[in-house]
């Protein structure tokens, strides 16, 4: 059975960028990544492997391009 884990940009000021995420499109965690350190943190909850997962997508895609996507699906 496979997993998909969705994010959606929800705040980008300068000092951080802030995503809901979930599984499928339930997004009830939020993620907030400093883009100077790119240091993430999970609000009110502990960084498991599907905030590590998503995380790592968004900052790739960040790598590629420069920008912070306002949308981000891992499915596996």
């Amino acid at each position: 059975m496979g997993v998909m884990i969705v994010a959606r940009r929800i705040d980008a000021p300068a000092e951080e960028v802030r995503y809901e995420f979930g599984f499928e499109n339930g997004y009830d965690r939020l993620l907030t990544i400093d883009p100077c350190t790119l240091e993430a943190r999970i609000d009110g909850g502990d960084f498991n492997p599907a905030a590590s997962t998503i995380t790592a997508k968004i900052v790739d895609a960040w790598r590629s391009t420069g920008e912070f996507s306002e949308r981000m699906m891992f499915a596996s």
